[in-house]
């Protein structure tokens, strides 16, 4: 047994996992993918010197198909737009969706209706935390906030305004054989192989480097360090190396990109773990 797995188990009144290949309308996955589990796993806690690792998920409502429309956007929000709000907003326009706005049009969503899951991830420290953190306080405190029920920003199925409920889980099939017995199923028949499945758009091999913010004390060192280097430079090489901003974190800037895997459920499981499963 994996001293570092964790376990939660989710549950909503709806859920779109969606797929990447259809471009206008979406339509979802038949079940929760391992980067919307680590989604919801990083809403609750998350860390720059951490990240998790999807062991599996184990299905324990999968839900029925619901299609219907919504009103969407067409347009999009420039930062550059946000900017000169901020300084007058009256030289603004609103993107404005529904009621026949021009930003707007309706679309077909298929997704699932009434689904439970449950999590299971490795917690990893990165290169980073393993040299200012220890893993176990990071253990405790998803555990803590797990139970408590906080996050912070609410958890959801896929996309946003599907909200999903949590809550903490000792052992993993312990509780999918409680919930099968509790809604009268059996979790051993459910097996399918669902063809290849998005895994994540961010590589694990790339996060391992992880992610830090300076403390005030080092930036002030940094600076210190430039202020002495700086006296055995010439004047315009001075004046170009204080025009140069101060490094504000360390780390590596992980660039997104999609990996999809071969997903097969059975017994109610989708194994995830990027060691174990195949990727296409």
């Amino acid at each position: 047994m994996n001293p570092n797995l964790v376990t939660v188990r989710v549950w909503g009144d709806f859920a779109c996992f969606t797929r990447p290949e259809m471009k206008v309308e979406r339509v979802s996955y038949p079940v929760m993918t391992p980067s919307a589990a680590r989604g919801i796993l990083e809403a609750i806690f998350w860390e720059p010197q951490m990240y998790y690792l999807i062991d599996a998920i184990r299905i324990v409502k999968r839900g029925r198909w619901l299609s219907f429309r919504r009103n969407e956007v067409i347009n999009v929000i420039s930062l550059d737009s946000a900017k000169t709000w901020m300084k007058t907003p009256e030289k603004v326009t609103p993107i404005r969706a529904g009621g026949g706005a021009a930003d707007g049009t309706q679309r077909n969503m298929l997704a699932l209706e009434g689904v439970e899951y449950l999590i299971t991830a490795e917690v990893r420290l990165t290169d980073i935390g393993k040299r200012h953190n220890g893993l176990l306080k990071y253990l405790e405190e998803i555990k803590r906030r797990a139970q408590s029920g906080k996050c912070y920003h609410r958890p959801a199925l896929g996309v946003r305004e599907f909200a999903a409920d949590f809550e903490w889980e000792e052992d993993a099939q312990a509780a999918l054989e409680r919930r099968a017995a509790e809604l009268g199923s059996n979790w051993r028949d459910d097996a399918e192989e669902l063809g290849l499945m998005l895994y994540d758009v961010f590589d694990r091999h790339e996060r391992v480097a992880g992610f830090r913010w300076l403390r005030s004390e080092e930036i002030d060192a940094v600076q210190a360090q430039r202020e002495a280097a700086g006296k055995t430079l010439t004047v315009a090489a001075r004046k170009a190396a204080a025009k140069a901003p101060l490094p504000l974190s360390e780390g590596r800037l992980v660039k997104p990109e999609a990996m999809f895997f071969e997903a097969n459920v059975k017994a109610s499981t989708l194994d995830c773990h990027p060691e174990r499963v195949r990727f296409a």
